[in-house]
């Protein structure tokens, strides 16, 4: 890398190989990938949407973690199978910088929207009377909006911070575009924007969890003192939310950690998996969590397609 300051007008993602005949299979396999999470969540939100009986706090919340899901992939399939055919790798520089944007409040969006519904379960199992007064439209619109506001105002300040930096190089050991590859390019001492990362990555997820653990907590004293019916109940309609939030943390622990070690000390392959596994593993497996481990999740698509089927003839 040259030690001379530039403004490189474009990067260049260096991950991909020449796989030769093979990249058309792995263009079907990932397109397959894309269209099954954009029609598991579009079912999600159509059958919520339109099912008037699931339009409760908790459904409205699945909706909302189905739409992003489909603004994430959005923000990476298309440019990543453009990139699987293409002989070169190259991506300007003003929309590498929306990528970044988008994947990153994409994960602090769902992270936010898992810990308001680890909020819906802990009243409506610790508080049931109660449920009702506080779960409120005007209580749900304010914590989506919270939800949506808070991960695009600390991003578009760290965004801006990463984009001033003068650069040494335009070549990012990546599928796609992110905030420490770009950032371990800079001519400049990085010191302030590692902290400001550091202090995101504190506020979006470590507050978030210790959250969501705390309100587990509550919720299990509770179940240790209510009957075998209320403990299956409640068991029920967390057990979705306990495994969504759980993969979806261990998804990205995994991609910030290994955004800290330097690229060249390792294996490309396993930088590939693991940090496709965030964009990919949670948008599929939310719908298949929630469509199948809930019974009027499960029963609202059942109603959809027969209600679209009968259209259709």
């Amino acid at each position: 890398m040259s030690n001379q300051s530039v403004t490189p007008s474009y990067f260049e993602f260096t991950l991909f190989s020449d796989s030769g005949s093979l990249k058309y299979v792995f263009f079907s396999v990932c397109l397959l990938i894309y269209m099954t999470i954009i029609s598991a969540n579009v079912v999600i939100i159509l059958t919520v949407c339109l099912e008037k009986s699931l339009h409760q706090p908790m459904y409205i919340f699945i909706c909302c973690l189905s739409l992003n899901s489909l603004y994430g992939s959005a923000g990476f399939f298309p440019r990543f199978l453009m990139d699987i055919l293409s002989d070169t790798h190259f991506i300007s520089r003003p929309f590498c910088f929306v990528q970044i944007y988008v994947i990153h409040t994409f994960k602090g969006h769902e992270l936010n929207i898992l810990t308001v519904m680890a909020y819906d379960r802990f009243v409506a199992i610790c508080h049931p009377l109660h449920y009702h007064s506080k779960m409120t439209f005007r209580r749900i619109l304010y914590l989506l909006i919270v939800t949506v506001l808070y991960p695009v105002c600390i991003f578009s300040y760290f965004l801006y911070q990463s984009s001033t930096l003068p650069l040494c190089g335009y070549k990012l050991l990546r599928l796609f575009c992110t905030s420490w590859s770009v950032v371990q390019l800079s001519c400049v001492d990085t010191i302030v924007i590692s902290i400001t990362g550091q202090f995101i990555a504190v506020t979006t997820i470590f507050i978030p969890l210790f959250f969501v653990l705390y309100t587990y907590l509550r919720i299990l004293l509770v179940c240790r003192k209510s009957s075998p019916e209320f403990r299956g109940k409640a068991l029920q309609t967390c057990l979705p939310h306990i495994v969504t939030f759980v993969n979806f943390c261990i998804s990205v622990f995994i991609e910030v950690s290994l955004s800290r070690y330097k690229a060249d000390e390792v294996n490309p392959l396993i930088i590939a998996l693991l940090t496709l596994e965030f964009l990919i593993i949670p948008p599929i497996s939310n719908p298949v969590v929630y469509g199948l481990n809930l019974p009027q999740i499960r029963g609202g698509i059942s109603v959809f397609v027969r209600t679209h089927k009968i259209v259709i003839q």
